[in-house]
């Protein structure tokens, strides 16, 4: 089968591997229709986040059971089914009590980073690791099931209720989730991107949302307030917790979601204490928020806003797709390859695109974007 293998910082290729086949009797084969291209995977290509070369790359996946081991009761041939790639063991400490996010035996079982991943044609998983997926949702609503998860745990992590008002820095697809879910809670949400494209995206979506293109973040959202700060700050960009710590209100939250290796920033604890500041880190999503992610993206599978149209949310977050031969313009799409993630004029990288799908049926699909025969 044909898989796009991590090579080391700025390089991937398509190669042929062995077809996916079961090992386990608890296995699934799972036929890849389609993986989103999560911030991971292009900081992992940048040299600014781990991963073992000569991994197959890819997680937020989506396909078709094709093949199933005997012990296998959940799912069946046909299915179709979201992945979960946050792996466990189920049996060292914290598994036991729950928290399967901090997983003891972790090495080897990170999909797509040190496990072979889901650019490819197909995957092998054990069966609790495959999650069926709701009659009628749209491929394009199932895609972004596992970073929903990922946001529901941190706006979990955070709290957020009513009397909340919410910032989030970003908005890439993961800020754009974070805005959605929050904003079923809290009292106002607003959106802070400096990205044009991303800029016009966010306002189709939400009512607040602050340019702060050439400009102090934290100073243009409170300016664009009327001089409010927000009880919660999410960090969507990795980059942005030095903005997030001046900006929050005190007694506030700070929610530290991007991932990027290389971004440091001094901290003076005195400036948590003095003014009641809260810093969370939620880690990976729990097993057991997985499944209410695939509820809630069922949920949002209609209009959020009136005269928004009738695509459902979700599916208008998705604004490109390309085929697994195409990698590279799915990344380029997404600010491309540049080690320092800049073009050389100071300026950060300019997109292109929101949320990148790459497919790896290459076969017709329907109307709702799945294979015609799935």
């Amino acid at each position: 089968m044909r898989a796009l293998v991590y090579l080391g910082p700025g390089s991937a290729e398509l190669q042929d591997r062995p077809a996916a086949q079961l090992v386990n009797g608890d296995d699934v084969v799972v036929e890849v229709t389609g993986t989103g291209v999560c911030g991971t995977d292009r900081k992992i290509l940048l040299g600014r986040f781990p991963a073992r070369p000569g991994v197959v790359l890819g997680h937020e996946s989506v396909g078709v059971v094709r093949e199933t081991g005997p012990r296998v009761r959940s799912v069946g041939v046909g299915d179709r089914v979201v992945v979960n790639p946050t792996l466990y063991c189920g049996w060292c400490v914290p598994c036991r009590r729950g928290a399967t996010n901090f997983c003891r035996h972790k090495a080897g079982t990170e999909v797509g980073v040190d496990r072979d991943g889901t650019y490819a044609e197909a995957v092998t998983l054990p069966e609790r690791f495959v999650e069926r997926i709701p009659a009628g949702l749209p491929f394009r609503s199932a895609v972004l099931i596992e970073p929903l998860a990922c946001v529901l745990n941190n706006v979990g992590a955070a709290s957020v209720t009513f009397d909340d008002t919410v910032v989030v820095l970003g908005a890439g697809p993961i800020g754009m989730l974070t805005a959605l879910v929050a904003a079923r809670r809290a009292r106002r949400v607003t959106v802070a991107e400096p990205d044009g494209y991303r800029l016009e995206q966010a306002r189709e979506q939400f009512a607040h949302v602050v340019d702060v293109a050439g400009t102090d973040p934290a100073e243009a959202v409170v300016k664009a307030s009327g001089g409010e700060r927000p009880s919660v700050v999410f960090d969507t960009t990795g980059t942005g917790l030095d903005a997030a710590l001046r900006l929050v209100d005190d007694g506030g939250r700070v929610v530290v979601m991007g991932f990027d290796d290389t971004y440091t920033v001094p901290l003076h604890p005195l400036r948590l204490t003095n003014r009641g500041i809260r810093l969370i880190g939620a880690g990976d999503y729990r097993a057991d928020i997985f499944p209410v992610a695939v509820d809630l993206a069922a949920e949002l599978g209609g209009p959020r806003r009136p005269g928004a149209g009738t695509v459902p949310v979700l599916e208008r977050l998705v604004t490109h797709e390309f085929p697994l031969d195409r990698h590279a313009e799915a990344f380029t799409a997404l600010g491309g390859l540049t080690q320092d993630g800049y073009d050389g004029t100071g300026r950060p990288p300019s997109y292109a695109a929101l949320k990148v799908v790459i497919r790896s049926h290459p076969g017709p699909v329907g109307a709702d974007g799945w294979p015609v025969d799935a």
